[in-house]
């Protein structure tokens, strides 16, 4: 393809790092659901909290692998049909496959995950665009805090406006990343679409 980016860092090469983005921000110190529980029992407040953040965090089904499991990616215009990505397969094949945005629309980035076992601090998911080889943009978005639970979770990013005219038509690579505040990694995956002027 000839606007497929000549050189793109490695993966986690190019993510921003969330300490860097929130000076003096210190993760929480981490803790085992268990001993979440058993600490400050006669803090109402903190018992309500940890209710919530708990709330059905028992007989949580554990699929195996890592505490969060980042299940889909979905690409979804405002006015058009979504496009999904099943990140729980092979990645690899995103890069190399770009689907068509039509330039100018307005759109979104949803992400579904779960958390299986342990109360996970600061989820994050950073990306960096890259077309020709050269960086265009970047992002580091705060997710949350989540507690064990069956079933999904969907992050929605901001609403955001696709390139457009003609000199920004072409392909442009995405690297994105899913992390928390201990520096775990999820899931770092490639995706590429190819803005045009119309959709195909």
């Amino acid at each position: 393809m000839a606007d497929e980016p000549e050189a793109v860092p490695a993966q986690g090469d190019e993510v921003d790092d969330a300490a860097a983005l929130t000076p003096g921000y210190k993760a929480p110190e981490f803790k085992s659901v268990q001993a979440i529980q058993e600490l400050d029992a006669d803090d109402e407040s903190l018992v309500k909290y940890k209710k919530a953040l708990l709330a059905g965090a028992e007989n949580v089904l554990d699929e195996g692998g890592p505490n969060v499991l980042v299940k889909a990616m979905v690409f979804a215009p405002v006015n058009h049909a979504e496009i999904p990505l099943d990140l729980t397969g092979d990645l690899s094949k995103f890069k190399g496959k770009p689907f068509v945005v039509k330039e100018g629309i307005s759109y979104r980035i949803q992400i579904k995950f779960r958390v299986q076992r342990e109360i996970v601090s600061g989820l994050r998911y950073a990306y960096t665009v890259y077309r020709k080889g050269l960086k265009v943009d970047k992002g580091n978005l705060m997710v949350g805090s989540y507690g064990p639970l069956t079933d999904q979770h969907v992050f929605k990013t901001p609403v955001e406006e696709a390139p457009s005219g003609m000199l920004l038509r072409g392909t442009y690579i995405v690297k994105s990343r899913f992390t928390d505040d201990d520096k775990n990694i999820y899931l770092e995956w490639d995706w590429s679409f190819a803005i045009k002027k119309d959709w195909e």
